[in-house]
């Protein structure tokens, strides 16, 4: 904080402005959404952040604070920077080994003592253009952020504007305005500057370098009073920005190409079975399971989610907040299926309306779980083809707890793998290795042609016998009519 500001009222976060960071975390919002930050997490530059003990994911985020001068209620967009009174440097910290309980809020997460360094220095919000700020971060002397007002997605002044229609802006609250693409994890001997500044504007005016030394924390969390600290890889690769940046392996290809898809889905279920039998898989089926939308198809790769009986004590450490089955929901890809182990429990929800919402914005191609489905009906107006063991209106807190993603899991008394190719049609779901994927897909597709011609044949009167199957004089025919024999 400042030597001429004040202990803010109130800390506004956004979570998303900047075009750069949107794109880089694959989705752009349609309006602002804001957090709260606790005034004791303010500190000054020069301060010490400290990582806890038993955590890894600690981020900085360079930011442009805003500082209100005068009360803002209701203003006008035209009017909200006149309420604006100083700009200044902010480091919006944060912890992702503590997200999991609390997506969204970040109380935790964000609201740690000295998590909202600002300065070191105001510049005079009237004396510069707020669609020409920069701001810049460094760590350890390396230039990481670099971004300007004018990749926000939502103008200052609408920030402003905006929260003024909720409650009233006080002098010296803070409004943090977003970070640019570039956060990543800092650890504890590191040293982060952050600087805004106006350099088109007469003078350059700055906020000087905010400056924060990351220390290591050395008292653990209490298990036995709140959220502990959890990570997988995908906080890891939002915490460092990227997969290869968090030192995780490449995302294996899909093996699902466009051609294969269309393949598959052309050919019936019940053929690709037939084939997967003669090559000795004899247990690819999901059984009891039926689609929401009659008539549909789902051809896809298996992103798995698994839940585990209800307990307790088991459900209220991993139940809550931005558990399993959310994370899944959240990261589903686009031509995914996500592929639900409830052990054939029907008799309580395993998804609803806001996570088939989430899964259709995301790209999948459809759900497969074999437990049921609360919001039944308003999941089958979304559209998301979901195959399922029925309606059920019961929370999923009844039977189960959201346990883990993306591992090898049993649905319908079929072992999934996460990457599996899923088709599903009227006649039910099945799983494919991917490895026999493309050589079940033509012979599937030719035994259609094959079948398609022996029906003409029983259409025009010939029985059955030697024809389905062909015998050997019925195939000399067959191969004959469509030249698919040996020497065609």
């Amino acid at each position: 904080m400042t030597a001429s500001m004040t202990r803010p009222g109130k800390i506004i976060a956004i979570h998303l402005s900047y075009a750069s960071r949107a794109d880089q975390r694959g989705r752009r919002p349609a309006a602002p959404s804001y957090f709260f930050k606790p005034a004791s997490s303010v500190g000054v530059s020069g301060g010490t952040v400290e990582r806890p003990a038993g955590t890894e994911l600690l981020a900085f985020e360079g930011e442009i604070a805003l500082v209100i001068g005068t009360p803002a209620r209701r203003v006008s967009l035209d009017d909200a920077w006149s309420h604006v009174g100083w700009v200044t440097a902010s480091n919006d910290l944060g912890l992702y080994d503590l997200r999991a309980n609390d997506k969204g809020s970040n109380v935790r997460s964000k609201g740690g003592d000295g998590y909202t360094p600002l300065g070191p220095e105001l510049i005079d919000a009237r004396t510069v253009d707020p669609a020409a700020l920069r701001v810049r971060a460094w760590v350890n002397g390396d230039l990481r952020q670099d971004d300007t007002t004018a990749g926000l997605i939502f103008p200052l002044a609408q920030l402003v504007a905006d929260l003024s229609q909720h409650f009233t802006l006080e002098p010296g609250d803070v409004i943090l305005t977003g970070t640019p693409a570039g956060s990543s994890v800092i650890v504890p001997g590191d040293v982060v500057e952050i600087e805004v500044d106006a350099p088109d504007t007469e003078g350059s005016p700055s906020s000087g370098r905010l400056v924060t030394t990351v220390t290591q924390g050395d008292v653990p969390f209490d298990a036995e009073v709140g959220s502990l600290p959890a990570v997988d890889d995908l906080q890891r690769t939002e915490a460092w920005g990227s997969r290869e940046d968090a030192g995780l392996p490449p995302e294996a290809a899909s093996a699902l190409s466009p051609e294969l898809r269309a393949k598959l889905m052309e050919a019936p279920t019940a053929g690709l079975s037939s084939q997967l039998r003669k090559r000795g898989h004899h247990s690819c089926f999901i059984d009891g399971v039926s689609a929401n939308l009659p008539g549909s198809k789902i051809v896809g790769t298996a992103k798995t989610l698994r839940f585990v009986p209800f307990r307790e004590d088991l459900f209220a450490s991993h139940g809550g907040g931005y558990n399993a089955q959310k994370r899944a929901f959240d990261a589903v890809g686009e031509g995914e299926i996500i592929v639900i182990e409830a052990r054939g429990d029907a008799t309580t929800g395993t998804l609803g309306d806001i996570l088939a919402l989430r899964a259709r914005a995301r790209g999948a191609a459809g759900v497969v779980t074999d437990g049921g489905v609360r919001d039944f009906d308003a999941v089958a107006e979304i559209g998301l083809p979901v195959f399922s063991q029925g309606a059920h209106p019961s929370v999923l807190g009844r039977r189960h707890v959201p346990w883990d993603s993306d591992v090898t899991i049993s649905c319908g008394g079929a072992t999934v793998q996460p990457g599996d190719i899923i088709v599903g049609d009227g006649d039910g779901v099945i799983v494919i290795p991917p490895s026999l994927a493309e050589q079940v897909a033509d012979d599937a597709l030719a035994q259609e042609i094959e079948d398609a011609w022996i029906a003409e044949q029983v259409a025009a009167g010939h029985p059955v016998d030697g024809l389905f199957p062909l015998n050997s004089a019925w195939r000399e025919k067959y191969e004959a009519a469509t030249g698919t024999g040996a020497g065609s």
